[in-house]
């Protein structure tokens, strides 16, 4: 089993333990140490970003699982980051569209460049407001989404109330929401 391979088995469990779900790890190497690059997200169907304090907690939890393969790492210390994805990272999961609900995003549906307001997000695929007209897309045909930034999202205040949004998370890059211990 490889390095990486044995650090996600440990990792995993306390990511789910911690209610989140893994999205990416990374073992990267800086110099003298390896960066382990540990990517959280909320799980399918959740709304709104992860808070820091759930950052803190898996963080923490993270942290303890890396005591346990000190080993897969060898000797070398390493540097542990735990983040959560920004509005950069690609809609590719049925859960990143539900996230993205009342967002502006930039995908393709059928082939076509669309861009729309996500509206609906279910079994089937994805509705978006496109210039006012409904655009049902089924996940078969629907590409990759992008979210796009708005400095003033209409209505944004109200959706975000409705939804349960604890604010926005357009500047939750992996880097701004990292929470980083040195071992």
């Amino acid at each position: 089993m490889s390095a990486h391979d044995r650090v996600v088995a440990a990792v995993e469990p306390a990511v789910t333990g911690s209610g989140l779900v893994l999205e990416q790890l990374e073992l990267a190497r800086a110099g003298a140490r390896t960066v382990v690059r540990v990517v959280v997200d909320l799980p399918d169907d959740a709304v709104g970003s992860v808070s820091s304090d759930q950052l803190a907690a898996v963080s923490r939890a993270v942290g303890a699982a890396m005591d346990t393969v000190d080993d897969a790492l060898g000797s070398q210390p390493y540097v542990l980051e735990v983040g959560s994805p920004g509005v950069s990272r690609p809609l590719t999961e049925r859960r990143h569209w539900s996230r993205a609900r009342t967002r502006l995003v930039a995908t393709t549906v059928a082939g076509a460049a669309t861009t729309g307001r996500v509206v609906v997000v279910d079994d089937e695929g994805v509705e978006l407001d496109v210039d006012g007209q409904r655009l049902r897309a089924a996940w078969a045909e629907l590409g990759t989404g992008r979210v796009q930034v708005e400095f003033s999202r209409p209505g944004a205040d109200e959706a975000d109330d409705e939804l349960g949004d604890e604010g926005d998370d357009e500047g939750d890059e992996l880097d701004d929401a990292t929470d980083e211990d040195e071992v």
